[in-house]
């Protein structure tokens, strides 16, 4: 799976958890300043990739952007097929 195919569905699920729209959702955007994104909305979206990807995600921390959300999917999911 490439970055930007990663980037399209981390994309459409923080879309689909916070309202905000699509354009609004760019690698570089704050999940919770630029994003409006609380707490739940934040475990909400992990949850779902964690489902989508079949990965796990022990925490948060230093997830900031959603350019750090594909990053760690992309990571995760190359130690997986590795």
């Amino acid at each position: 799976m490439t970055e930007q195919e990663i980037f399209e569905k981390v994309k459409e699920i923080i879309v689909a958890q916070t309202g905000e729209s699509d354009t609004a959702v760019t690698p570089q955007a704050n999940i919770k300043d630029d994003l409006n994104a609380d707490s739940l909305d934040v475990f909400e979206v992990i949850n779902e990739l964690e489902d989508e990807f079949d990965i796990k995600i022990e925490s948060e921390d230093g997830i900031q952007t959603v350019q750090d959300l594909v990053d760690f999917v992309q990571k995760q999911l190359a130690a997986k097929e590795g």
